[in-house]
């Protein structure tokens, strides 16, 4: 009897320690959930890992959020930011690497941001200035309308420049993140020349998005053409340049080339933007 009672006690216990280890397994949504987002940007790109609160009927700045003081950014660890390349925010020089992103909310007008090395910091605790790498105000506004979740995202992204933006509550701050490539990609380019495989249509396109010498894009364009001459992209870039340069009559005549090949190939996007330029070229705009 005491051996069968024993027994049970036994079973009884690991069914209990069973259940509890069950219990703590089980997987809840996390009230501040962490979002990593990643963009391409000029020769590298942008990274940011954040976690996201709501506003659950609080007030935020000026009370969650106090004014004048570090903030992590978000909720849980601090707020991280990667740039892949040497860079510019709000035109002050940050080398490539992973940061540490704070701010200090303004009540009267634009926030501070640091950029900082404590990678191992939890929020705020562990925050020393000594490890700052940079400081810079960036713009706060407000918003017409209340985000419900806290929001990082990285826009306005042109071949140069981004834009980070924090949104939350009925606030709106933003900063720029500014890349030097164009020395990178012209000696790249200017040593790419020298191989056996020159990069003619990637050449051209850079020298026209950039408004380089244009005589030397539509030079690159006709030897890619030769190399692809059934690339109707790469004729409606040099129809682009010949546009670029006032030669409306080359740039039509081009153009209803690449039309015609386009066409053909039913890409229907390029018929329409050769239509465009025709237009455009027969008008002189």
């Amino acid at each position: 009897m005491k051996k069968t009672l024993l027994s049970l006690l036994v079973v009884a216990a690991v069914a209990i320690t069973g259940s509890g280890v069950k219990a703590q397994g089980i997987k809840m949504p996390a009230p501040s959930p962490t979002q990593t987002i990643k963009q391409d940007f000029a020769l590298s790109s942008i990274e940011l890992t954040y976690s996201r609160p709501g506003v659950k009927g609080r007030k935020i700045f000026g009370d969650l959020v106090p004014y004048d003081k570090l903030w992590r950014t978000g909720a849980n660890a601090a707020t991280k930011i990667t740039f892949g390349e040497d860079v510019k925010v709000n035109g002050v020089a940050v080398p490539a690497g992973e940061y540490v992103l704070y701010t200090i909310p303004s009540a009267t007008g634009d926030w501070e941001v640091i950029l900082n090395k404590g990678l191992k910091n939890w929020g705020i605790d562990g925050y020393k200035k000594e490890e700052d790498v940079a400081r810079f105000k960036a713009t706060a506004r407000t918003l017409p309308f209340s985000l419900e979740t806290f929001t990082m995202t990285i826009d306005n992204v042109k071949p140069n420049s981004a834009e980070v933006d924090l949104l939350w509550d009925n606030l709106q701050v933003f900063f720029t993140v500014t890349a030097d490539i164009d020395n990178k990609i012209i000696a790249s380019i200017d040593e790419a020349m020298k191989g056996d495989k020159k990069p003619y249509f990637q050449a051209a396109a850079y020298y026209y998005e950039t408004g380089r010498d244009l005589k030397q894009a539509l030079s690159w364009s006709d030897e890619a053409i030769k190399t692809q001459p059934d690339a109707f992209w790469v004729m409606h870039l040099k129809a682009k340049i010949q546009y670029k340069l006032k030669d409306y009559k080359g740039a039509i005549a081009t153009a209803e080339q690449s039309k015609a090949v386009a066409a053909k190939a039913n890409n229907n996007d390029y018929v329409a933007l050769n239509d465009k330029l025709i237009a455009d070229a027969k008008s002189g705009k």
